[in-house]
């Protein structure tokens, strides 16, 4: 052996030690990255169902809104459609003539009015 050789006794230790120091840090670090990997997928899922959850409180919310909306357009188009016949039937000469006798007890020249009387049984 040479006079810088080392003998087999004193590279062991060294060769041991720097192994035993590598892995270490090398895994403190993997062991940093997954750790800050992990919290940031926690905040960013936490934040995604909080999200979808507050959405879907919206939809409903909306949805309700919608029901209640579409009824009353069924309504007002009921009564719109109501009056158009409304309208239409005043028009008519006959129908005038029906509700003057009806509710005003106008009738034209010549008629004779005959009014029923109800008998109880």
């Amino acid at each position: 052996m040479g006079k810088y050789a080392a003998s087999p006794a004193q590279t062991r230790p060294q060769t041991t030690q720097k192994n035993d120091k590598q892995p270490a840090g090398h895994h403190a670090g993997a062991r940093r990255r997954i750790f800050l990997w992990l919290t940031f997928m926690i905040l960013f899922m936490g934040w995604a169902g909080y999200t979808f959850i507050d959405q879907n409180s919206q939809i409903a919310d909306k949805s309700s809104e919608l029901s209640k909306k579409l009824k009353l357009e069924a309504q007002t188009t009921q009564t719109k459609a109501q009056l158009e016949r409304d309208v239409k039937r005043l028009n008519d000469p006959e129908y005038i003539g029906q509700l003057a006798r009806k509710n005003y007890g106008l009738y034209l020249p010549g008629e004779t009015p005959i009014h029923a009387e109800s008998t109880s049984p």
